[in-house]
């Protein structure tokens, strides 16, 4: 019973980890392809536009590796 426990706590830890490099991978090549630097956009600027355009590009990375690990 417990391996199962830890087997499952060891996958999620992966999978979290797999998912945080692919977001880090896709924001700096999204950052790449636009013009300007994003975080400058939005720390110092207070760009809200740029946040939010960031902000969906999380979610739709979020819904996308979520569906690749549910199957």
């Amino acid at each position: 019973m417990e391996s199962v426990f830890i087997k499952e706590v060891v996958s999620s830890v992966v999978f979290s980890v797999i998912g945080l490099v692919i977001f880090g991978i896709a924001f700096f090549v999204f950052d790449k392809l636009t013009p300007g630097d994003l975080s400058v956009e939005i720390i110092q600027k207070q760009n809200t536009a740029a946040a939010i355009v960031v902000g969906a590009l999380a979610i739709g990375l979020s819904i996308i590796i979520a569906m690749s690990i549910h199957g």
